[in-house]
């Protein structure tokens, strides 16, 4: 009896400091935050903080939008993965099931995008329609990312996981260095490099064949959506309300302002760097709550 009681998650939970998986997920957020906040550096040394002001919208833009809605399939599909591990059956029929829904909101984002697309050039991206085109391939790259996410997640590869993180980060700041040492001066190349990075982050784990999943019972809606509506509720609430700052400081700021809204997206996103230890033992809690 007492042997039985070790070998239980519960105990073995008291056991770990932390949850499974947290060390590899913080490394790959670590990396992620800190190379978005030396993306931000080397991008005004190429551009000049007024210039680089469109590549900041297009930042917080995208991450009051995306995680908002994308967030939640990446968070229910690996707590239905991790449940079928537990019961040992293959996830296959959840990602088939899921995946139409991760189309379905990326493509509400991107309509309601092109339906806002003259004030956001106009307003928030200084009339670069590149920006807003970047901003349309931003969200169809962190469909497949956060899919890919939650498969490694809801599969326990949380290696994966932290891999998605800092290659996206990397390929971005790398990019952004090689456009500097050219002497790229145009905005388009910048944005399309905050765009493009997370469909090189997907293929790397994808050629590695870390999103593979068995094939297994035919999944349902109500195996998948049961809580969907209220993550969807709080997670665009949380992203809007964490991103409102900047892009209202973008907003009220003047046309003579653009270095000062810069420089605000500056402290924020180095405020921001702490809060990804949060996120690691977030990623890899829910899975495992999910197999008890």
């Amino acid at each position: 009896m007492t042997e039985a009681i070790d070998k239980s998650p519960l105990s073995s939970s008291k056991k770990a400091p932390l949850p499974e998986g947290t060390i590899p997920v913080g490394i790959g957020l670590f990396i992620s935050g800190i190379t978005a906040y030396a993306f931000f550096k080397v991008g005004q040394l190429a551009l000049g903080k007024e210039v680089f002001k469109p590549i900041v919208a297009l930042w917080f833009i995208t991450f009051a939008l995306v995680p908002g809605f994308l967030l939640p399939i990446e968070q229910e599909l690996g707590r239905a993965l991790a449940h079928r591990r537990a019961l040992h059956e293959g996830g296959l029929p959840v990602v088939k099931k899921m995946a139409p829904l991760a189309v379905g909101l990326a493509a509400i984002l991107i309509v309601l995008v092109a339906a806002l697309s003259p004030l956001l050039t106009s307003h928030m991206f200084e009339g670069y329609w590149i920006v807003t085109i970047a901003l349309v391939f931003t969200i169809v790259a962190y469909a497949p990312l956060h899919m890919s996410r939650g498969i490694a997640s809801g599969s326990g590869r949380f290696v994966a996981y932290g891999t998605i993180m800092g290659v996206d980060g990397a390929v971005r700041i790398i990019s952004c260095i090689i456009l500097w040492q050219l002497n790229v001066t145009a905005v388009g190349p910048y944005a399309l490099a905050v765009a493009l990075s997370p469909l090189v982050a997907v293929a790397v784990v994808f050629f590695r064949g870390e999103t593979h999943t068995d094939e297994g019972p035919e999944a349902t809606y109500a195996e998948l959506t049961p809580n969907l509506g209220w993550l969807l509720l709080g997670s665009i609430m949380a992203a809007g309300l964490v991103n409102a700052g900047p892009i209202g400081v973008d907003i009220l700021a003047n046309a003579g302002q653009a270095s000062m809204v810069t420089a605000f997206g500056n402290g924020v996103l180095m405020a921001r760097v702490p809060l990804f230890l949060f996120q690691a033992v977030q990623a890899s809690l829910l899975p495992r709550l999910a197999r008890l």
